[in-house]
């Protein structure tokens, strides 16, 4: 069961949340959860268009929206609000209109609001996009996996697993290489552990990234 479930909808209502907050009627479920994947992908396609050169990468952890009669309330919890735009205020005045210019059907209001996360390296996500930064870049499977293993271990958590599965290196045969430090208890629920997947595109062909990190257990 540990491999064979998403670790973040098993938790769900224990150690982890909805992301969406949001109520609507049977016909109408399908269509708010197609408009909040936009809305996400248009947010990252803005910071990615507008992130700075020396950083690489997003670094945004996750994006959570609640819904109202007449509002949609977005929050950005970024791990480095510097990669938004310069000026924060400007910013984000700037992407919420190109959100409700992409979505001019929209007739609630928008409001997009950023929180910073703490901790960036202890967000699988982040830890993701710098891994695979890392791999596009030429680096060593396995030299860019312990370091982001120590950039993890910095934050206090008490175990993390590396899955890197594709052509690696080059390779003409597919495998999956992982590595792991500390508990990863992966089939207790009251654990809470925090979980990704993400997809890096090379010359040789697509890469898996998959990322458990051990908080808490409460």
């Amino acid at each position: 069961m540990g491999q064979k479930i998403n670790p973040l909808g098993f938790r769900l209502g224990t150690t982890q949340h909805h992301h969406s907050f949001w109520f609507a009627q049977p016909k109408n479920y399908s269509a708010g959860l197609q408009e909040d994947e936009k809305i996400r992908n248009c947010i990252r396609n803005y910071v990615q268009k507008n992130r700075k050169i020396s950083s690489g990468f997003e670094g945004i952890a996750r994006i959570e929206i609640k819904k109202r009669i007449d509002l949609i309330q977005v929050v950005i919890h970024i791990g480095f609000p510097n990669l938004l735009i310069d000026g924060q205020t400007r910013g984000i005045e700037e992407l919420q209109m190109n959100v409700q210019k992409e979505f001019f059907s929209m007739k609630r209001r928008l409001n997009i609001g950023i929180t910073r996360v703490e901790k960036p390296y202890g967000q699988p996500n982040i830890l993701a996009e710098y891994l695979a930064l890392q791999l596009k870049n030429r680096v060593s499977f396995r030299k860019a996996m312990k370091k982001a293993i120590e950039l993890t271990e910095q934050t206090g958590t008490k175990g993390i697993q590396v899955q890197i599965a594709g052509r690696i290196d080059g390779k003409e045969i597919a495998r999956v290489e992982w590595i792991r430090e500390g508990r990863v208890p992966l089939q207790t629920i009251q654990a809470k552990i925090d979980y990704c997947s993400y997809t890096i595109r090379t010359i040789y062909g697509v890469l898996g990234i998959k990322i458990w990190i051990f908080v808490d257990e409460e």
